[in-house]
C-alpha cells in the first residue's frame, strides 16, 4: 500500500474504500489532481468535492479557521457518514469549492482498515463517488466504471459497502439544513447537530 501513498502524493487518481461508497480519491493540496479527477468522472468544475481528512485535529489544521463554535457542531457528528458545509471565509482550496468559493465540504469518514493507513499518512484526500456523473454509486470495487478503473493509479477492494452516500448537511447559514439524506436520516443528523449547539 505504501505504492498508493506515493500515487497520491504524485497527484495521481486512486479508488479508495470508504465508510458509504468506493470513492474516487486525489491529494487536495495541488489544483492539477483535482482538475483531472473530475475529467475523470465527468464533474462539472462548478460542482463542488469534499476534503476528506483522517480525523478532526488534522482538517482543523486544514481550514483553521473551523475552531470555535463549528468544530464543536463537527466534534458532535465526525468521525461518521456526513459531508458537512462549512464557512470557508479564507477561500481555501478553490478548486474544490465549485461555485461557492465561500464554502467547503469536509469529511471525517470512519474508513475501512486498509484506506485508513493510507489517508491517514497522506493526512487528507478529496474524495467524491468513484462513479460517472450521474452514474449509480459503487457498492463494491467492480461497481466502479472500467472507464474510471483502467485509468486510476490504484484502487483497495474493501469488500461490499453500505452503498448509500454520505448524509450532506448545510452549516454556513442561521440554520443548519440537510441538502441531501443519505447513510443518516435528515432528523437524526438536524437532531444531533442542534443537541451540540445546546
Amino acid at each position: 500500500m505504501p505504492e498508493i501513498v506515493e500515487a497520491i502524493r504524485a497527484g495521481k487518481p486512486v479508488v479508495l474504500p470508504t465508510d458509504t461508497v468506493y470513492g474516487l480519491c486525489a491529494t487536495p493540496y495541488r489544483s492539477e489532481a483535482t482538475e483531472r479527477l473530475y475529467l475523470l468522472k465527468g464533474r462539472k468544475a462548478t460542482q463542488p468535492t469534499a476534503i476528506v481528512a483522517h480525523d478532526l485535529d488534522f482538517l482543523l489544521e486544514c481550514i483553521p479557521e473551523l475552531r470555535g463554535r463549528t468544530a464543536a457542531i463537527l466534534g458532535a457528528l465526525l468521525p461518521g457518514p456526513y459531508t458537512i458545509v462549512v464557512p470557508n471565509p479564507a477561500r481555501r482550496y478553490r478548486w474544490l469549492t465549485g461555485s461557492r468559493p465561500d464554502t467547503i465540504g469536509v469529511r471525517v469518514p470512519v474508513l475501512p482498515e486498509q484506506a485508513a493507513w493510507v489517508v491517514e499518512r497522506v493526512g487528507a484526500v478529496v474524495a467524491t463517488s468513484a462513479n460517472l456523473t450521474g452514474g449509480p454509486d459503487p457498492r463494491r470495487l467492480q461497481d466502479v466504471p472500467e472507464e474510471i478503473r483502467s485509468r486510476v493509479a490504484a484502487a483497495i477492494d474493501g469488500g461490499e459497502l453500505p452503498g448509500t452516500p454520505s448524509t450532506v448537511v448545510d452549516l454556513t447559514a442561521d440554520e443548519p439544513v440537510v441538502l441531501r439524506e443519505g447513510a443518516v436520516t435528515a432528523e437524526e443528523a438536524l437532531a444531533r447537530v442542534r443537541e451540540a449547539l445546546d
